[in-house]
């Protein structure tokens, strides 16, 4: 039970929100509730928790030395010694299997999106990451391919301007990531950090931070602009029909987007005033107001999209 529970926390079961990304497609293309569709989505979103899962374990043992300097990563299963090398690969190689076969069920392309996000986080993890900025990109890339694995398997298309929402987002993700580290790393000297942090200087990752957060409220909001005209058809149409010829518009989705900037406002905060950000899934998961600003964007697009359209 022991091994068991240290795999459990070795595979970062906070680290599966990300795969969330993997249902943008079906909910801005109108998708959510055509009959397969949701359980297409539900059965890519498995394989990459599968696949993701993996790739935290390599990560881990490729890791292993340098994890047992760092003041936080030193705590982890595989570098503490709680977790056994053999069982971590043995999980790694059974994972790989089913999350491949998993994939090639559901269609081709999702098969071959599984195979790409895998082949990054192998160059990421043994090269890239001790890059400067390709570390960024990667990171970004990862999103990016479970956005179009969301599209793929529901034969989807993607809006152009909410692909650079996501790659906006997730660098700014990525950014705070690094940037919290460095923060948390400076109060141990004897902390061993990666290489590719030592290329970066608090003054250049406080403007790669201000450089996408802008371009994230700024790309989310030409999407929302652009975004299909959405026309009410009777569900919301009494409602509608009260309000003044000023406040009429067909696109209702830019309604969602003051809690994007205040979503990105926040994060902002907690990197800067609170030094947090190194866990960027602890801290959307853990802060209240981030929390209540994510589920309030999800009701309202599910609502405009489904409700008022």
């Amino acid at each position: 039970m022991a091994i068991l529970w240290s795999l459990f926390k070795a595979v970062r079961p906070r680290q599966w929100v990300k795969n969330l990304a993997l249902f943008a497609a079906i909910v801005f293309s109108g998708q959510l509730f055509v009959e397969g569709s949701l359980l297409k989505v539900l059965n890519a979103f498995g394989v990459f928790v599968i696949l993701s899962s993996v790739t935290y374990l390599f990560n881990d043992l490729s890791d292993i030395e340098q994890d047992k300097k760092h003041p936080y990563k030193k705590q982890r299963p595989i570098a503490s010694g709680d977790l056994p090398i053999p069982v971590a690969v043995f999980v790694i190689i059974v994972g790989l299997f089913f999350g491949f076969v998993w994939a090639y069920t559901l269609n081709f392309f999702v098969f071959l999106s599984a195979f790409f996000y895998i082949l990054l986080q192998i160059i990421y993890t043994k090269f890239l990451k001790k890059v400067p900025i390709m570390d960024l990109i990667i990171i970004a890339s990862g999103y990016l391919i479970r956005v179009y694995t969301g599209a793929f398997v529901i034969s989807a298309h993607m809006n152009v301007w909410f692909l650079m929402t996501v790659i906006s987002a997730s660098l700014f993700l990525a950014v705070g990531k690094r940037r919290g580290e460095m923060t948390l790393l400076a109060s141990y000297k004897e902390g061993q950090t990666r290489a590719a942090l030592k290329r970066y200087t608090e003054q250049l990752l406080d403007i790669y931070t201000s450089m996408f957060a802008t371009a994230t409220w700024i790309t989310y909001a030409m999407f929302s602009f652009n975004h299909p005209k959405i026309v009410p058809d009777g569900k919301a149409l009494t409602l509608i029909s009260i309000l003044p010829r000023t406040l009429a518009s067909e696109k209702w989705l830019m309604v969602t987007i003051p809690l994007v900037v205040y979503g990105v406002m926040r994060y902002l905060q907690l990197i800067y005033e609170r030094n947090e950000g190194e866990s960027p899934e602890r801290v959307i998961l853990s802060d209240k107001p981030l929390l209540i600003t994510g589920t309030s964007w999800v009701l309202l697009v599910i609502g405009i999209i489904y409700y008022i359209g």
